[in-house]
Order: structure tokens, then C-alpha cells, then sequence
């Protein structure tokens, strides 16, 4: 069954909140939507992820069928990640949710901004 109520607790709609309100999720996907990375070259492209949260990360989206991890047999050992199509249908909402933060960000802040001035 379908239902539009997001906060029912078998909801798909939860579901995809859920995945989404990780702060890194939503990055990683944006991130690797040009192919193929490595560990190294994702924390490079983010910036201010630690390795340990970049792991968890990313075992989360492989564990959710977002993401495959390919370890190259070679010397020094080589590991790639990258989207799976169920991940590519992720970039058109996560490209929206970017595109209203850009349009609305400064109000969110100053909405903020107003409430941490309270007495």
C-alpha cells in the first residue's frame, strides 16, 4: 500500500528521508555523480570529512544499494566507489534540495540568527 504520510513508520517517503538526513550522504552522492573515486580523492573534494566518518559513510550507501565498492587487486591495494543506478536517482532530488538551500539559504540563517538573539 501507498500512502503520502511521511511519518508513517513503514512510509517509503520515510525511507528516503532517512537516507538523506545523514549530513554525508547526501554529499557523497553529489560528489561521486562524475564517476568513479577514491577514498583519498572524495575527503580531498569534501573537505572536513575524517577518514573514519568518510568509512562509515560510505559502507552506509553500499549496505543501501547506493553505492559499490570495487578493491582493485593490485600493489599498493586500490578501492573505487561508485554510484549504482538506484544512487543516480538520488542527484535530481539532492540537486533540488541544493538549489532551494541557494535560493532560501540566507533567510534559514537569518530565521536562525533571530532565534539565538532571543533573551
Amino acid at each position: 500500500m501507498t500512502t503520502t504520510d511521511a511519518f508513517v513508520a513503514d512510509c517509503r517517503a520515510r525511507l528516503a528521508f532517512d537516507l538523506l538526513s545523514h549530513t554525508w550522504n547526501p554529499v557523497l552522492i553529489w560528489v561521486l555523480r562524475d564517476g568513479p573515486k577514491r577514498p583519498g580523492e572524495l575527503r580531498t573534494r569534501i573537505g572536513g570529512i575524517s577518514p573514519k566518518v568518510l568509512t562509515e559513510t560510505l559502507r552506509r550507501l553500499e549496505f543501501n544499494g547506493l553505492v559499490t565498492r570495487t578493491a582493485h587487486p593490485e600493489a599498493p591495494p586500490r578501492v573505487e566507489y561508485e554510484l549504482t543506478a538506484l544512487g543516480r536517482t538520488l542527484l535530481d532530488p539532492i540537486g533540488t534540495l541544493g538549489a532551494w538551500a541557494f535560493e532560501h539559504g540566507d533567510e534559514v540563517m537569518t530565521a536562525q540568527s533571530r532565534a539565538t538573539d532571543r533573551p
